[in-house]
């Protein structure tokens, strides 16, 4: 989710979806998937312009899942949707869609996952490709659904394979920390996880997952390239149907 924002707002400035990070198999104690909506608002710092992104995961009638998030900001249109099956206990991506639209500068990337033939097979910036499909592998939206799970994990070090465009990368993280994130919601209690890069990377990534509510992403900040510093935070979400409230905020 991290890259779609980063894109988004790329010309005035890249975004922030680049901290959609993550891959390989969560194995994490029988921990089923649970549907959840939320939403979030985005700002770039310094720039008084604000969009806002919608991120969920439903179960389909034939037991797979759907995931998407879907972002807007300035005349730019952003949307990721990937189908996902959990099997033993591991995320099993089946198709990607990606689309980026306005600010001049469209792009869409298809991924089809074919396990029994062992390929992932798409379209990415026109061109048709083709790639081996590795044990778990993931794509740029379900590596999302393995973090969280890591995290539920007690995990603090996650390294993932992703399916990256038309090409193959490995996104790492790593727990910073705890933080209390306060949001238009009320406060929850995070855990902060930073994506991890080479050491002379200028561009930074840090996440804010809530402990009491399955590590729902509730913040993500970004600072690009150029020192552009752009975030998104929590307004709302449900849960299993159920409205995600976070604490009273302290007036300290």
């Amino acid at each position: 989710m991290t890259d779609m924002f980063s894109t988004l707002c790329r010309r005035p400035a890249r975004w922030l979806l680049a901290a959609t990070l993550t891959l390989s198999s969560s194995l994490v104690l029988a921990q089923p998937l649970m549907p959840f909506t939320a939403s979030y608002a985005a700002d770039m710092k310094s720039i008084p312009v604000n969009g806002e992104a919608i991120h969920s995961l439903a179960q389909n009638a034939d037991g797979s899942w759907s995931l998407s998030f879907n972002a807007s900001m300035f005349v730019a249109r952003l949307s990721e949707e990937s189908t996902l099956r959990l099997d033993n206990e591991q995320l099993i991506p089946l198709s990607y869609h990606y689309q980026r639209k306005g600010l001049g500068r469209s792009r869409e990337t298809t991924q089809t996952f074919d396990w029994a033939s062992g390929e992932v097979r798409g379209v990415h910036k026109k061109e048709a490709f083709t790639l081996p499909t590795q044990p778990g592998l993931l794509d740029k939206t379900t590596y999302q659904l393995a973090l969280q799970r890591d995290l539920m994990a007690g995990k603090r070090e996650m390294s993932y394979l992703v399916v990256d465009g038309d090409d193959i990368d490995q996104y790492q993280f790593r727990v910073t920390g705890e933080q209390r994130v306060t949001t238009r919601n009320g406060q929850f209690d995070a855990v902060e996880v930073e994506r991890v890069r080479e050491p002379d990377a200028k561009r930074e990534t840090t996440l804010w997952f809530a402990k009491d509510w399955n590590y729902l992403l509730v913040r993500l900040s970004q600072v690009e390239t150029d020192g552009q510093h752009y975030q998104i935070v929590l307004k709302e979400a449900t849960m299993d149907g159920q409205p995600v409230v976070g604490a009273p905020v302290r007036q300290d």
